[in-house]
């Protein structure tokens, strides 16, 4: 199973990244009529320049968000030992994501005229912090983690464009392909890339309606899933509950966060995993995260039920307790007690 799901993510590349990158590369090549074929300017949809220019999009803020992720952790920045050879083989002369983001870049240089009329072309390079200056781009033959991240949601994207890409599911995907490209077994190791892309088409299929917009309020969404941790809050600490009535402090300003990402943001990486380890051993993994949020509520209660709004939604959107363990045997102390 695994080599055939593994040899299927090397067709995904092939026909997703290495094929549109040799028409690219060959269009530059043979400069023939363009009223003949299809053309940059062509405004049919079907129109493979079409195709081009829209994944471009989304292949720039892939690009913008795999680049911050885990800043705190050199990881991500560090070569990886098992770089996709299909990619990077000198002989192929096509278009990589590498170049495509380059020149996706350059092209879109701000033209900006001041005031005497003379014309400056600033370039998002130098002008926007976080942006391609931030890192080192790594010398040809090699590629970052979050370079192989960022083909695997590109890819992602590409399979399932009803979603395509949402900012966040870059922090879905970092732990994952973490634990496969840190796995002591070379073997686990070597085929990081596309066991990560099978694992993380599996999470969202559970956790995608979080991501679309349309659902937010049906009961599948995201809306739905923070009223939730609310009303079991209510049945667990009514006290709790009524507080943070009182102060208008809606499940949106933390829950949100919370739920989407699965916990990703507010806690360490190695801490992040544990999490992930109860939730997914757990059969109703989703209903084991409410409870989860629960928990970090109740075990900050008597600051909560100390601290006017101010304090609080920092204590919310700063958590303060980083002892998972304390947290998950609070949840699980809260499963118990149904």
């Amino acid at each position: 199973l695994f080599s055939s799901l593994r040899d299927l993510y090397s067709q995904f590349l092939k026909e997703m990244i290495i094929q549109p990158g040799i028409a690219k590369a060959n269009l530059g090549v043979s400069r023939e009529d363009v009223t003949l074929e299809d053309h940059p300017l062509n405004p049919n949809p079907d129109s493979r320049w079409n195709t081009y220019f829209k994944d471009n999009e989304v292949l720039l803020q892939i690009d913008k968000d795999v680049r911050r992720l885990y800043p705190d952790m050199a990881f991500f920045q560090r070569p990886t030992d098992y770089p996709c050879l299909l990619i990077l083989d000198p002989q192929n002369e096509f278009e990589t994501l590498r170049k495509r983001v380059e020149q996706t870049t350059l092209k879109s240089q701000t033209v900006a005229r001041n005031r005497s009329g003379v014309t400056n072309v600033s370039s998002p390079l130098k002008t926007t912090p976080n942006s391609l200056s931030e890192y080192e781009v790594l010398p040809n033959g090699c590629e970052a983690h979050w370079e192989v991240v960022e083909r695997i949601l590109f890819i992602y994207a590409k399979l399932n464009p009803g979603i395509a890409y949402v900012q966040g599911m870059n922090e879905i995907v970092g732990p994952l392909y973490y634990t496969f490209a840190t796995d002591p077994n070379s073997e686990w190791k070597e085929h990081a890339e596309a066991d990560t892309f099978f694992c993380f088409t599996n999470l969202m299929a559970e956790i995608r309606d979080n991501f679309i917009k349309s659902l937010d309020d049906s009961q599948c969404g995201i809306t739905y899933k923070m009223e939730k941790v609310y009303s079991t809050l209510k049945e667990k600490d009514v006290e709790l509950y009524l507080k943070l009535q009182e102060q208008n402090i809606k499940p949106q300003f933390f829950a949100f966060r919370w739920l989407t990402l699965l916990l990703s943001q507010e806690f360490l990486l190695p801490d992040v995993i544990r999490i992930w380890d109860s939730l997914f051993a757990d059969d109703k993994r989703f209903d084991f995260l409410l409870l989860v949020c629960c928990a970090m509520l109740t075990l900050i209660r008597d600051q909560l039920l100390e601290g006017d709004f101010t304090l609080n939604m920092r204590l919310l959107q700063d958590y303060p307790i980083s002892d998972v363990h304390l947290i998950l045997k609070k949840a699980k102390e809260l499963q118990d007690s149904k």
